[in-house]
């Protein structure tokens, strides 16, 4: 070969050797795809403030997570014989909560309060009507080792089973890893996030807040006055912001001319004034979420407001905040309308799945 061709060869070689470690390094460089759960951003419906979300530090929303809480809501193998789920007494077409007085536990058993509607329970902290429970994780845990509700004695023959399903294991390997326990608290964890993911919003009363004139009718627009009212309904002293509760208890007579009625706040605090108050429930979805009160004593929305226009009923313990409303019945007719207007999408992780 003559020597004035070896000197281009040389240097097209060189730049291709410079090339191929250039390219070798941007590959070895390239970021990976990121491991682990991926994180689950929730979207709230119009009229929720995500703001007043409560969700631990220590419990983020991540896809697998939600995926197997959801799993498990609907799991009826987490009840002693096989027939009672979460889902059970916390209907999805009934606005996640049971059109039955009190709700049918393992062997036909009934408890003594009505299921509570569970829709939103992202903004709140405590949970049961008497607030036993400081947070969703909590609480997820209670009806499974009620002997009335799931009848488990614990939780270890509950995680038992849990643990000889194959696709359990893998579940919870990924949305809890490495290791995937499976214990009480990823149990709940897993459960806990699911619930936060039930939504309900873009009612028309949102929309109508949105600028949807159009949105409410004359009577519920009526409704909402009454309402707001301090004069009147004065019902924000309880049902307060967006999502329509104060997070609070009180007495407003419900039960209380029974012979032995259930106190309560009372039973959990045991401070004098909390006999007999309940918490306040949110009013989302409240004329899908029939009957009332903690009890179930109230069939329709027009009993409960009828009751609240005559005071409650009185007893030594009854809120300061409950007084003879003086509605006339148009009025009430129109408060009804009102309340009917709080239903609107109610939304879930996978809804549809």
């Amino acid at each position: 070969m003559r020597p004035h061709f070896i000197a281009p060869i040389v240097m097209a070689c060189w730049f291709l050797l410079v090339f191929a470690g250039c390219s070798s390094k941007e590959v070895a460089q390239k970021p990976e795809p990121p491991k682990g759960p991926i994180p689950y951003k929730l979207e709230l419906p119009l009229g929720l403030q995500p703001d007043s979300a409560v969700i631990p530090g220590d419990n983020p929303l991540t896809v697998e997570k939600l995926r197997l809480g959801k799993r498990l809501f609907f799991e009826k193998a987490l009840s002693v014989d096989g027939t009672i789920s979460c889902a059970s007494c916390h209907i999805p077409e009934k606005g996640f909560a049971d059109p039955e007085r009190f709700s049918d536990g393992v062997k036909g058993q009934k408890g003594t309060r009505q299921a509570p509607a569970i829709i939103n329970r992202l903004f709140s902290a405590a949970q049961f009507w008497d607030g036993r429970a400081a947070s969703l994780e909590e609480q997820a845990l209670g009806p499974i080792q009620n002997p009335v509700e799931m009848g488990n004695p614990s939780m270890v023959p509950v995680l038992d089973r849990i643990k000889t399903s194959p696709e359990y294991v893998r579940a919870f390997k990924e949305a809890f890893p490495p290791s995937g326990e499976i214990t009480d608290e990823t149990v709940a964890r897993a459960i806990a996030s699911f619930e936060r993911t039930i939504l309900s919003g873009n009612s028309p009363y949102d929309r109508f807040g949105a600028g949807d004139n159009a949105a409410l009718g004359e009577a519920a627009q009526r409704g909402l006055k009454i309402f707001k009212d301090e004069n009147k309904g004065n019902c924000e002293t309880c049902h307060a912001s967006f999502n329509f509760t104060d997070e609070n208890y009180n007495n407003i007579g419900v039960g209380m001319a029974a012979k032995d009625p259930d106190l309560g706040r009372y039973k959990v605090t045991k401070l004098e004034g909390h006999q007999g108050a309940f918490k306040t429930p949110t009013l989302r979805e409240i004329a899908n979420t029939a009957p009332y009160m903690h009890d179930g004593s109230q069939k329709t929305l027009e009993e409960v407001v009828a009751f609240y226009n005559q005071g409650g009923h009185p007893n030594k313990w009854l809120s300061p905040k409950i007084k003879r409303l003086k509605l006339t019945k148009q009025e009430q007719a129109d408060l009804v309308e009102f309340l009917k207007s709080l239903s609107g999408e109610v939304t879930w992780f996978e809804k549809g799945n």
